[in-house]
C-alpha cells in the first residue's frame, strides 16, 4: 500500500470505486470497510460513487473483484478480507489463491484492483492493522486506489457510462 510518510490529497470526486470485503473475520473487516469509507469521504468520494459488496470469504474476492472491475462501471476496485493462520496449512491456500486471483483480476482488466487482504499471524496483528485508531489497512487500500486512479487516467481508463433502465413490461399470460 501506501506506506508513505507524505500525505497523500486526492479529489476521489469524480471517480466510482466498487469495495469487495470478505464477511469471514467480519469484525475486522468491517472495520477495513469503515477506514476505506472514511478516506474516501476525506479526500472528497461522493457516498453514491461508491459500491459495498460482501463476499463469503476471501477466496470468493478475486471472482467478485474480477467482475466488478470488467464491468466498465468503476475506475478502481478494493479487495477487503482477513486471513489469519490457523495450525493446518489452510492460510497458505486461501492466501495465496486470493493474492493472485486479485493481482490476475487488476491484469486481466486493466482496472487498479487493490490487495486489501490482511494476511496476519495472529488476531491481534490483524487488530492493529483493522483498528481505526492505528494504521487502518482499509484506509490505504482507498489511498492506493485513488493514486492508481490518478496514475492511470492518462492512459484512457474510463467506465463507461451507466446506461439508463427503462421499465420492463411484464409479459402476461393469455
Amino acid at each position: 500500500m501506501t506506506g508513505s510518510q507524505t500525505p497523500l490529497n486526492y479529489d476521489a470526486s469524480p471517480w466510482r470505486v466498487a469495495i469487495v470485503a470478505a464477511r469471514f473475520n467480519d469484525t475486522l473487516v468491517s472495520q477495513l470497510i469503515d477506514g476505506a469509507t472514511r478516506a474516501w469521504r476525506a479526500h472528497g468520494g461522493i457516498e453514491q460513487q461508491l459500491a459495498v459488496q460482501r463476499v463469503p470469504g476471501a477466496f470468493e474476492l478475486p471472482l467478485a473483484a474480477l467482475k466488478f472491475a470488467a464491468s466498465g462501471e468503476y475506475h478502481a476496485v478494493i479487495a477487503l478480507g482477513c486471513v489469519i493462520r490457523g495450525d493446518t496449512p489452510h492460510f497458505e491456500y486461501v492466501a495465496g489463491e486470493c493474492a493472485r486471483g486479485i493481482m490476475d483480476a487488476g491484469l486481466a482488466t486493466g482496472v487498479p484492483v487493490i490487495f486489501g487482504v490482511l494476511t496476519t499471524e495472529t488476531e491481534a496483528q490483524a487488530e492493529e492493522r483493522a483498528g481505526l485508531d492505528r494504521m487502518n489497512k482499509g484506509g490505504e487500500s482507498m489511498e492506493a486506489a485513488l493514486e492508481m486512479i490518478e496514475l492511470l487516467a492518462p492512459f484512457g481508463a474510463r467506465p463507461k457510462a451507466r446506461p439508463q433502465s427503462k421499465p420492463r413490461k411484464k409479459k402476461g399470460r393469455r
